[in-house]
C-alpha cells in the first residue's frame, strides 16, 4: 500500500468520524434517557443510544466502499448479507434502548443474525490444537460459529457499563485488526475495521468520563456482532484457520470478565439474565477504583493484547494457541486484585 493510499484512507476515516460525531450530537440533542438505579454506575439521567453514530458511519462507509473502492469492493454476497444482519441487530437494539425488551428477544435477534452469517458461508471449519494438530470440525463448525458470534455480541454488550471502557477496547481492537489485515492482504477486513474504528473515534470523545452519552445496546451489540464476524473472516489468513484467534485475543479481557461472571453466577444459583453489578470491572469500581482508572486499565489490557496479536502471524503453528496464556495470567491477577479490594470494602459478589 502506497503512502498516498494510506493518506486517502485516513482522510476517508476522518470524514466518517465526523459523521459519527454529528449523529452522536443529534442523539444528545434528542435524548433517549438512561435513568440511574441501584445496578448502574451513573448518578443522573444520561442520554444513551450514542452507538447510532458508530452504526451510521459504518453504513455510510460500506456504501462508499461498495460504490467506489476497487481494492476492497464488497463483491462477495456473504459480506452483504452479514452487513444487513448487523444493521438488523442494531435496529432491534435501538428499539430495546427505547422500550427495554426481554433478554430472550435480544438473544433471538442475535441468533438470527449469526445464522445469516453462517448461511452466507462464514464458518470456522477447523481448529489447530497444540501438540495435536489440525482438527476438522465437521458439523460442529457451524454450531461453534453461531455460539461464538452470539457469545461475543453479548460479551461486548454486558461489558458496556462504565464510561469509555468498551469504546476504548473496541477502538484498539479495530485498529490492530486493520493493520494485521493489511499485512495479510485481507483488504475487505482492513476496510471494514478502518470504517468501524472511524465510527468509534467519532463517538468516544462524548463517552469519556464523565460521559455526555452512553453507547447503548445499539452500539455495543452492533460492535460485538461485527467484531465477531470479522474474527471468523480473519480465519482465512492461514490455512489452519488459527487466525480466528485474533479477535478473541484482542477482546480477551472482555471475554474473560463475561465468562467468569456467567460461570460464577450459575455456580451461585443466580439467574444469568437478571441485571446485576457484579462483573469484575463493576466490582473494581464499587471497590473504590475511579471510573477513568478502570477504563484506562482495560485500554491497557487491549494494547497488550494488540501487541501480542501483531506478532501472532509470525509464530509457529503449534505456538499460536498458546498466545492466550499471557493475557489469561494478567486477567487472573486482575481478578485477584479486585477480589481483595471487594473483600476489604465489604462487597458481596451476589446480585442484589
Amino acid at each position: 500500500m502506497t503512502g498516498q493510499a494510506i493518506l486517502e484512507h485516513l482522510v476517508f476515516a476522518t470524514v466518517l468520524a465526523g459523521c459519527s460525531a454529528l449523529l452522536v450530537r443529534l442523539m444528545i440533542a434528542c435524548p433517549i434517557l438512561d435513568h440511574p438505579d441501584h445496578r448502574k454506575a451513573h448518578a443522573r439521567p444520561t442520554p444513551k443510544g450514542g452507538g447510532v453514530g458508530i452504526v451510521g458511519a459504518f453504513i455510510l462507509g460500506m456504501l462508499v466502499l461498495f460504490l467506489t473502492a476497487r481494492f476492497a469492493r464488497v463483491a462477495d454476497t456473504k459480506f452483504i448479507g452479514v452487513i444487513l444482519a448487523g444493521v438488523a441487530i442494531a435496529a432491534v437494539a435501538l428499539a430495546d434502548d427505547v422500550r427495554d425488551f426481554r433478554f430472550v428477544v435480544k438473544l433471538g435477534a442475535q441468533a438470527g443474525a449469526a445464522l445469516v452469517a453462517v448461511a452466507s458461508g462464514l464458518v470456522v471449519s477447523k481448529v489447530a490444537l497444540p501438540w495435536i494438530g489440525v482438527v476438522e470440525l465437521g458439523w460442529l463448525g457451524p454450531l461453534l460459529t453461531v455460539f461464538w458470534i452470539v457469545a461475543c455480541t453479548n460479551a461486548v454488550n454486558f461489558m458496556d457499563g462504565l464510561d469509555s471502557l468498551v469504546g476504548g477496547v473496541a477502538l484498539v481492537a479495530a485498529v490492530v485488526l486493520a493493520v494485521i489485515a493489511a499485512t495479510q492482504g485481507g483488504w475487505f477486513i482492513y476496510a471494514a475495521c478502518l470504517i468501524l474504528a472511524a465510527g468509534i473515534a467519532g463517538f468516544l470523545p462524548f463517552n469519556l468520563p464523565p460521559a455526555r452519552i452512553f453507547m447503548g445496546d445499539v452500539g455495543s451489540q452492533f460492535l460485538g456482532f461485527i467484531l465477531a464476524v470479522l474474527g471468523v473472516a480473519a480465519a482465512q489468513f492461514d490455512s489452519a484457520q488459527l487466525s480466528f484467534l485474533l479477535v478473541p485475543l484482542l477482546l480477551f479481557a472482555l471475554l474473560f470478565d463475561t465468562g467468569f461472571t456467567i460461570l460464577r453466577r450459575a455456580w451461585m444459583g443466580e439467574r444469568i439474565s437478571t441485571p446485576h453489578r457484579t462483573h469484575i470491572y463493576q466490582m473494581a469500581q464499587r471497590g473504590g477504583l475511579p471510573v477513568p482508572a478502570v477504563a484506562a486499565l482495560h485500554a491497557g489490557f487491549a494494547l497488550l493484547q494488540g501487541g501480542l496479536a501483531l506478532g501472532f502471524t509470525e509464530l509457529p503453528t503449534w505456538a499460536k494457541p498458546l498466545v492466550i496464556l499471557p493475557p489469561l495470567l494478567l486477567q487472573l491477577l486482575w481478578l485477584g486484585y479486585v477480589a481483595r479490594r471487594a473483600r476489604r470494602a465489604g462487597l458481596s459478589w451476589r446480585a442484589g
